[in-house]
């Protein structure tokens, strides 16, 4: 598939701080999307993920990370207070959308695609948890979906072998 048929080009997704961004703008790309919260167990995979982007982003990997306070109320800061919080505590340097919902009637579109692209454990679609992550190729097909347990540092070799 070349990059112009890419096939997450059709998304879009408000930044943090601002602005939206097209997912186009990552054709030829290998991504790993999570969702994330300042507030969750989960939430020191913050580093993981930081060690992931500064090891592959020169050989086309970019993470992107969508706060969710759907899961326990564990992303309830405003824009500013996240940013600071994975800047301050975890040297976050990845991209950060603005908040957005997962699951339910308001499901951001590309969620919505990723869900359905990489059901979950017997084939259930929704997010059960924060930092569920999805691996997408250069192609931008979804490649596979890993759990909130998984450690970032689990994906490098998938990651690598899309490179």
């Amino acid at each position: 598939m070349s990059a112009s048929s890419y096939a997450a080009s059709a998304f879009t997704a408000d930044l943090l701080h601002g602005g939206t961004k097209s997912f186009a703008d990552y054709a030829g790309k290998v991504l790993l999307v999570v969702n994330t919260a300042s507030k969750c167990g989960f939430t020191p995979q913050y580093a993981g993920l930081e060690v992931l982007y500064q090891r592959f982003k020169d050989r086309g990997f970019v993470v992107l990370g969508f706060p969710c306070n759907q899961f326990g109320a564990q992303e309830p800061g405003s824009a500013d207070a996240i940013a600071t919080f994975c800047a301050t505590n975890y040297g976050v340097s990845f991209p950060l959308f603005a908040r957005i919902d997962v699951n339910g009637e308001h499901t951001h579109a590309l969620y919505q695609h990723l869900k359905k692209s990489a059901p979950g454990l017997l084939g259930i679609e929704a997010i059960k948890w924060n930092f569920t992550k999805f691996l997408i190729d250069r192609d931008g097909e979804v490649i596979a979906r890993y759990a909130p347990a998984t450690a970032p540092e689990a994906i490098a070799r998938d990651i690598e072998a899309l490179l």
